[in-house]
């Protein structure tokens, strides 16, 4: 397959939108594709902010199986670029994970605040089974779900804990927003675009994390 190791995960923080694909409730059966933002849960799945009263959420109700699909342009071709389909079911978030969930969500898409106080919307996250990368010739195949990611993932305290180290140095770029940080890189907003800075290694203590953070700010200074 020749899938580069992470490809999948990289691009599920690169990419701030996805292709939600329910079954349809009526006419009964047909898929029902619907374009949302997304943010990348701590275990990279796709966390989504959807309404009680849309249409895809009330397929997933009935039936939570779903399809979801990122992709990332290049020069503006889709087929250029690369794409990942995840197969799988959604859940609405538990209680005791929605406050982290939703302070991780706005962190990626700030303008969401209005819509969790409608008391409207509600925070679904997935469970994957398989996916199907596209990484460009000869770079594609079908990947079971724990190909994501084998390693734990950050916790939320430490997550937390970068957070604040990281406001240390905020006043001295205030066009540059963390939003998240992973064993692989962590996920950011400079001039109000996102990118993402990877690490060289997965880093699997919190000292490395701190230390690959520290990097990546002085590289944004």
């Amino acid at each position: 397959m020749n899938i580069p190791p992470q490809a999948p995960l990289h691009l599920l923080h690169r990419v701030p939108d996805g292709t939600l694909a329910t079954h349809s409730r009526e006419p009964r059966g047909f898929p029902y594709p619907t374009a949302l933002p997304f943010a990348p849960t701590a275990r990279h799945l796709p966390m989504l902010l959807i309404s009680h009263l849309a249409e895809h959420t009330r397929n997933l109700q009935a039936d939570a199986r779903a399809g979801f699909l990122v992709a990332h342009a290049v020069d503006g071709s889709v087929l250029e670029g690369q794409r990942l389909t995840m197969l799988g079911s959604f859940a609405p978030a538990s209680p005791e994970d929605a406050p982290a969930f939703a302070r991780r969500y706005l962190r990626y898409h700030p303008d969401a605040g209005r819509y969790l106080e409608l008391g409207d919307f509600t925070l679904w996250t997935m469970s994957l089974e398989r996916m199907r990368f596209i990484g460009g010739f000869g770079a594609m195949g079908w990947l079971d779900a724990e190909a994501l990611d084998p390693l734990e993932p950050v916790s939320t305290n430490e997550e937390s804990q970068l957070c604040a180290f990281f406001d240390d140095f905020e006043r001295r770029q205030p066009t540059l927003d963390l939003l998240g940080v992973d064993r692989y890189g962590c996920d950011f907003r400079q001039n109000g675009r996102r990118n993402r800075f990877t690490f060289d290694k997965p880093k699997l203590s919190f000292t490395d994390l701190k230390a690959a953070l520290f990097d990546w700010i002085e590289r944004h200074r």
